[in-house]
């Protein structure tokens, strides 16, 4: 291996070649991949050899065997998950912070990292609408976003109840009691279970999956004692609200700490013509959100955001001897999240509100809405589809009548590969689940996107004629 100043040339060269025929093959390849995981152990594994290979040797291997197991999640065809596409600023910055190799948990050490992550977070505070003055941490997903959120609510909810958790731990510590909207995203629970808080109680939510105010208020008085409830700015499979000023209002008649789930939802915010479904939640106490999402940066990068800051920096903060703190400067980021040692995230996601610029963000988000309408439209149109619901935000739900005609067109739509769509179960019911969430997603995309689905519906019911 070399370590002279050409080290890195031409593993960089190779690396750039590939990830450009990577992106231009988007536009045009089978969306699934064309391998699975078990066939390609036996290329990438076996004995470790002896001898090393040349570092650019290494990327043309690694490019040409991946290639056959990739999916084209980066294309605006894929519409399986929420999970979005990698802005072009985004992922030319993100390669930048691995060149530049910074443990950005310190601001004393990395403070250009710091300068740039704290300067996007108030970026992102004014485009989401919340308090400005609030902490913002950048972890790696949206479930971490959540934990880190709800971990401020129980530090602060048990140090209120005058517990202290950091001396004493969970044992014996007052009972938190945990509110869900019946229709939750599981990592919620997830968080929850990390947190050491146990299974929530799941509240009646509405035909679209929006919490019930008065069942979360008649939840509430059931019992006493300290109270996390969590909502929703985005459910997974109708994309609906829960209806924050109401629920808000009801926890804080409780003394409850809310917390808000808003994976994909809460950026509907930075959109004029959405921003209604967001009314009132930052009125909330913490937030959680991905941007990978909705803004479209490289993974991984949630983005925690906590009104009390003092409660999310004893949460997750520490102190050591050997850390050189910024004593003027507004807390080090390693205080905001679950880590120590990270990445600079916050890095892609300034470059990308760079580059778009606050009109931008505001045409993405509703140029996502707006591809998911048209859509929705388009399988109106064709008998045999039923779209299940509201299509207000980014998400179409529909059914082809009974399960197994459902299942089947799924399974027809994934296999070939116009585009990548995937199947849930939501309401009693197996249902083809349409995500928007990449930029790159344009007029074109819906039309092959409608006409994939008309296809594979006549396909299986030529089947069976």
């Amino acid at each position: 291996m070399s370590h002279g100043d050409d080290a890195y040339g031409a593993a960089l060269e190779a690396a750039v070649r590939h990830s450009a025929a990577w992106l231009d093959s988007l536009a045009h390849r089978h969306v699934g991949p064309a391998a699975e995981a078990y066939d390609l152990t036996g290329v990438f594994g076996g004995s470790l050899p002896r001898e090393g290979m040349p570092a650019a040797e290494v990327v043309d291997f690694l490019a040409r065997a991946a290639e056959p197991g990739l999916m084209a999640m980066p294309s605006g065809r894929f519409f399986g998950w929420v999970i979005g596409g990698t802005l072009p600023a985004a992922l030319a910055t993100d390669w930048l912070v691995s060149a530049w190799d910074q443990n950005a948990g310190l601001r004393y050490a990395t403070p250009a990292m710091a300068a740039i992550e704290e300067c996007a977070g108030a970026w992102l505070l004014k485009l989401l609408g919340l308090p400005g003055d609030s902490d913002v941490g950048f972890v790696t997903g949206a479930t971490m976003a959540n934990f880190t959120g709800m971990a401020a609510g129980r530090w602060r909810l048990l140090a209120d109840a005058g517990w202290d958790l950091d001396r004493d731990g969970l044992a014996g510590a007052p009972r938190i009691r945990c509110f869900v909207g019946r229709e939750r995203h599981d990592t919620v629970d997830l968080g929850l279970r990390y947190l050491g808080l146990g299974a929530p109680v799941p509240v009646e939510a509405d035909q679209q999956g929006r919490l019930v105010p008065e069942a979360l208020d008649a939840a509430l008085r059931a019992g006493t004692g300290p109270a996390l409830v969590c909502l929703q700015a985005g459910n997974l499979h109708s994309g609906a609200f829960d209806p924050f000023p109401e629920a808000i209002r009801v926890a804080r008649s409780h003394g409850a700490w809310v917390h808000v789930d808003g994976a994909f939802g809460l950026w509907a915010a930075a959109a004029p013509g959405l921003r209604h479904l967001t009314a009132g939640a930052g009125e909330a106490d913490s937030w959680g959100t991905d941007a990978h999402k909705t803004l479209n940066v490289p993974y991984d990068c949630g983005i925690a955001i906590v009104r009390d800051a003092a409660a999310l920096r004893s949460a997750m903060g520490l102190h050591a001897s050997y850390l050189v703190h910024d004593a003027e400067g507004p807390g080090d980021p390693f205080e905001k999240v679950p880590e120590l040692s990270r990445r600079a995230r916050g890095v892609p996601v300034w470059a990308a509100l760079k580059s778009l610029g606050r009109d931008g963000v505001a045409a993405q988000v509703g140029g996502l809405a707006a591809a998911a309408a048209g859509i929705a439209e388009g399988l109106r149109g064709i008998d045999g589809v039923e779209v299940l619901n509201d299509v207000q935000y980014t998400q179409v739900s529909v059914a082809f009548g009974d399960d197994a005609t459902t299942r089947a067109v799924t399974a027809r739509i994934i296999g070939d590969g116009k585009v990548w769509m995937s199947g849930s179960r939501w309401r009693d019911r197996d249902i083809l689940r349409i995500s928007v969430s990449n930029w790159r997603t344009a007029g074109d995309d819906v039309a092959t996107a409608v006409d994939a689905v008309g296809s594979a519906l006549a396909a299986v019911r030529g089947s069976r004629a």
